[in-house]
């Protein structure tokens, strides 16, 4: 019986141990040939950018235009209402202003503090910082709303920064049911402290020519 096992082993190993050699790739299947074959070599095609370039000629090749990414958008026209009535804005006298510092609104006037709840980086005292953003710009008898926001060419106004100003240190302990370990935190706000030293409202003179 073990005879007979060992002949037809023999038998198998025999024709393996003649083939030395791979047959040819076309013989393979698809896979095999897949990784015996290199991808052809693609040269790159030159593309003329003609309609992008700056004065684009036919049959010229030019360089890409640069493009800015947030282009600055032109001034929007002044609305005849607001072209009538801003005269008799700016002539009364008693100007007040909702500016927004950081996403907070401000009602203030001309000599007014503001007490900031929070510190604002990269401030000294001293600095003067341009208010370009408002809500409500209005006097005695006339008001000015923006939708959302009023053209900063109507108005000028113009904060100081006087210094800042510290709480005094809280503690707070802060306990677990349940459990005998307390834990103290400790906080102390800072705040910066604005004057407005300027609020104007701008004739259409002056709005016409700086927007030429």
């Amino acid at each position: 019986m073990s005879r007979a096992l060992l002949r037809s082993v023999a038998e198998l190993r025999g024709p393996l141990a003649r083939s030395s050699t791979l047959p040819p790739t076309f013989l393979l299947p698809i896979r095999a040939r897949c990784f015996n074959s290199t991808a052809p070599i693609v040269e790159p095609v030159s593309q003329q950018h003609v309609n992008n370039a700056p004065n684009p000629t036919v049959g010229e090749t030019r360089p890409l235009a640069f493009k800015k990414s947030h282009p600055a958008a032109p001034p929007a026209p002044i609305d005849d209402s607001v072209r009538n009535l801003l005269p008799f804005l700016a002539a009364q006298p008693g100007h007040y202003i909702t500016v927004h510092i950081h996403g907070f609104p401000y009602l203030v006037q001309e000599g007014d503090s503001i007490r900031l709840p929070f510190r604002m980086p990269g401030v000294l005292p001293g600095d003067v910082l341009r208010l370009n953003r408002a809500s409500v710009l209005g006097s005695r008898d006339y008001t000015l709303k923006g939708a959302p926001q009023i053209d900063e060419r109507v108005f000028e106004c113009r904060a100081t920064v006087i210094g800042v100003e510290s709480e005094p240190m809280r503690i707070k302990i802060k306990t677990k049911r349940r459990q005998r370990k307390k834990k103290q935190a400790k906080s102390k706000h800072r705040y910066t402290i604005l004057r407005i030293s300027e609020l104007n409202v701008k004739s259409l003179e002056d709005i016409e020519g700086g927007s030429a």
